[in-house]
């Protein structure tokens, strides 16, 4: 409790000093009245100049803030309200705004956004879907253009010119995926010109939570197809059928399943016809197994996947929207394909990765907003460096939120929601109904229909036409079905006459495991001092109380002796079922806490290779970075041959000779006589000295094509290798855990090996470099290299 205090406190705290600069903007007002339309626009000029002058920003922001508002007034005919400028603050300060659902957060990104572009860096306002980002630019973009900014759209399907303009303008609008991809994109280029994104400046995530926490374990990626036999995928899936129930064991919590070691392992055996599955031989064959019994007993069609025409396509478990074009990793997706009789696409190559954690850590400045943040403010904290600020909601908040009711059976419960749907639309009261699946969706819908309830279903098979759904999902009689948060982001305006009926009312169907998505579900009703209400239906066969904590509860409904539909009220339950909430998302935070230091080797891998891949396209001349790959070899070779452990007559000269005429040196150029007759530091010398001779006769050779040739080696030999490292990386990262040998660390191990892999990965590409450029015959100049040449450079 006291915590509690001290957290209340210091939030009310931070709303005193937010409302004391508030007032500094309002007195403003009079005067930004008065000004017409040129003069309001001339602001923005001023500004800038300003800045130039040496001015600060936060200087700026009570003029700023007032300007914007008074544009919005004229422009869209709305006047920012108090708690919205509250908000803005908050946002420019780089930290997260928690403001209710309907409270017009798109309209409080409009102040920093403004403040921030005057700098002319450019500034990212991030959304979760395509309609919000192209919504977002067209009506709030009128504020910014009014005022003289320009205004982009950075949506996927666009052309190379078009994504251009879109990053160069002052404010760009886009979603969380494609400014990631976009930078991976951008690091894959052969020429600065095919960049588009600018330095990352400053971004405003709306629906921070669901980008930022929700999605954040899951890597963007680029791939491009490797070669793979699909008959093995096959194959472990007729096995995996012909299993029976003692041959595996499930664990639903960890999300793992495995062959039991007598019954499962010895029938693999058998039907594989090997003596031992975990000879290191087998460790494909292995792998394939354990995929096809996850596809088998964990991936659950309609819930994870749906199967369209000839292709499994994800759904997203927290929004329900089908994620395009998006594939589960490392043979997944093949195994699942192979379990519903579709056809078994190519496994992919990765080209190029990175987690949405890591892409929004590198902007300078990083702000966010959402109806639900306060209960992850210590994720939020510690990964991204932002804290959570509550801003009150502009009217009393007064939806009422009903206590939880709970029935021994999931049949039980769905006929007591229908019931309470019936019930409520023979009001005409509108009712918006939230499930955890599509399976369930429609479990509910042939409910309804069987009681001739007319009802929108909005689940990921209808996303099409999810906002205008949600929209009228308050109009009078009105009952809508919808996935977790679908349609989030529209607001959801009452119908006539339905304040008077209790306004919007909300059914949940389950509990989610983190209370911010069920309150986000309460949050689409009560908007703006509107009426509304809310309750959650539960069973004892829900997930959440199923694997965390019925025991107890259905201990003490069987005390009762209550029948399958006799409900109980969940007052006394409901610190149960906030304990286990509680419980699954520290185990949540925990696991993407885990994956991000796994990330975050890779990320400085990742950092290292990108900056020298942008030295590379900003230079002319790639000469001093050549050489300097050649003298890194010289080191290597000397620290190989002749190391300094040995004594001068045990060095291998002849060797080192060989392997430097492979590499950089003419065939006799040196003797193993003249070398013998140096010391060590005499020996680097010369072999640096000779190195610098022929870079110069190549030089003389090639003319300025050696230019051409250096950059396309270069590019073309970090890209290859580099592509191969993610590759192995990524199957260290799996199989590491089984290298916790003693009491080591898995992290530390990888963390340890990968950077040995790095410097391997580095040593190989100077080899293959100067090789390329001492070596290889030129016959002609070949064609511009473009993005999508994704052929590697092959050593020989």
């Amino acid at each position: 409790m006291a915590l509690l205090k001290r957290l209340v406190d210091r939030n009310e705290r931070e709303v005193h000093r937010l409302r004391k600069m508030v007032a500094r903007i309002n007195a403003l007002e009079p005067e930004m009245e008065k000004l017409s339309d040129e003069q309001l626009r001339a602001k923005t000029a001023e500004f800038r100049e300003r800045l130039a002058n040496g001015e600060k920003l936060d200087n700026l922001l009570f003029e700023a803030f007032a300007v914007v508002r008074e544009a919005s007034r004229r422009v869209l005919g709305q006047r920012h309200f108090d708690v919205q400028l509250m908000g803005g603050i908050v946002l420019h300060e780089g930290r997260i705004a928690e403001m209710k659902t309907g409270e017009g957060k798109t309209l409080v990104a409009t102040l920093p956004s403004y403040l921030n572009a005057l700098a002319g860096k450019g500034v990212h306002v991030v959304t979760v879907n395509d309609y919000l980002a192209r919504r977002d630019a067209e009506n709030m973009g009128r504020i910014h253009q009014f005022l003289g900014l320009t205004v982009g759209l950075n949506i996927p399907g666009m052309d190379f010119n078009q994504k251009k303009a879109a990053y160069n303008a002052d404010i760009t609008y886009g979603t969380n995926n494609e400014f990631g991809f976009d930078y991976l994109r951008d690091n894959m280029v052969m020429s600065l010109d095919q960049m588009v994104q600018r330095k990352l400046h400053y971004a405003i995530v709306d629906e921070v939570d669901s980008i930022l926490i929700d999605e954040a374990r899951t890597p963007l990626i680029i791939s491009g197809p490797a070669e793979k036999s699909a008959d093995l995928y096959f194959r472990a899936d007729l096995f995996v059928r012909s299993l029976t129930e003692g041959d595996y064991e499930v664990d639903e919590k960890m999300r793992t399943v495995n062959l039991t070691e007598d019954s499962g392992v010895q029938k693999a055996e058998r039907f594989f016809g090997v003596d031992n599955l975990f000879d290191p031989e087998h460790v494909q064959l292995m792998h394939h197994i354990t995929q096809a019994l996850k596809a088998h007993h964990l991936m659950k069609r309609d819930k994870d996947y749906v199967v369209r025409g000839d292709e499994i396509v994800i759904v997203d478990e927290f929004t329900g929207r089908m994620m395009e074009g998006r594939r589960y990793s490392e043979g997944l997706h093949q195994a699942i394909e192979a379990k519903e009789g579709v056809r078994v696409q190519n496994e992919t190559k990765t080209l190029a990765t990175i987690t949405l954690q890591n892409y929004f850590r590198m902007y300078e400045k990083l702000s966010g907003m959402t109806g639900t943040a306060k209960t992850e403010e210590k994720e939020f904290v510690e990964i991204y460096g932002m804290d959570v600020v509550v801003i009150p909601t502009n009217k009393p908040m007064i939806r009422k939120d009903l206590p939880d009711i709970i029935y021994k059976t999931e049949r039980a419960k769905f006929n007591a929601v229908v019931e309470e749907i019936v019930r409520r639309h023979q009001t005409g009261q509108p009712v918006l109904v939230g499930t955890t699946s599509i399976e369930k969706s429609e479990i509910l819908s042939n409910l309804l229909r069987r009681r001739g309830v007319m009802h929108q279903v909005l689940n990921a098979k209808h996303h099409e036409r999810e906002a205008e759904i949600v929209a009228r999902a308050g109009q009078p009689h009105a009952v809508t079905i919808a996935t977790n948060m679908a349609g989030r982001g529209t607001d959801i305006l009452l119908g006539e006459g339905v304040a008077e009926l209790g306004g919007l009312h909300i059914i949940g169907t389950e509990r989610h495991e983190s209370r911010r998505i069920d309150n986000q579900l309460r949050g689409r009703a009560g908007r703006q001092g509107d009426p509304g209400s809310s309750q959650f239906f539960l069973s004892l066969e829900d997930d959440l109380l199923r694997l965390f904590g019925s025991e107890n509860i259905s201990r003490m409904m069987d005390r009762l002796g209550l029948e399958e539909d006799q409900p109980i009220d969940a007052k006394m339950l409901t610190g149960a079922i906030e304990r286990a909430q509680k419980k699954v998302e520290a185990n949540n935070y925990d696991i993407r806490k885990h994956v991000l230091r796994y990330d975050d080797v890779m990320n400085k891998q990742r950092e290292v290779i990108y900056r020298q891949r942008r030295q590379i396209l900003e230079q002319e001349n790639l000469r001093e970075i050549v050489e300097g790959m050649g003298k890194d070899l010289i080191d290597h070779m000397l620290d190989v041959y002749c190391s300094e452990e040995q004594v001068p007559e045990d060095w291998d000269i002849p060797a080192m000779i060989s392997y430097a005429e492979r590499h950089f040196l003419n065939p006799g150029q040196v003797t193993e006589e003249e070398l013998r007759r140096l010391d060590r530091d005499e020996l680097r010398d010369r072999l640096y000295e000779l190195l610098a001779a022929n870079y110069d006769r190549r030089e003389e050779e090639l003319g300025p094509f050696l230019r051409d040739l250096e950059r396309v080696v270069v590019l073309r030999t970090v890209d290859a290798k580099w592509m191969d490292h993610i590759d192995a990386m990524d199957q260290f990262r799996q199989g590491v855990h089984l290298r916790s040998y003693g009491q080591a660390d898995p992290l530390v191990i990888y963390q340890k090996e990968g950077f040995e892999m790095f410097e391997a990965m580095i040593h190989s590409i100077e080899e293959e470099v100067i090789l390329y450029v001492f070596k290889a015959t030129v016959t002609m100049a070949p064609p511009p290299v473009q993005i999508h040449d994704s052929v590697p450079v092959q050593g020989g």
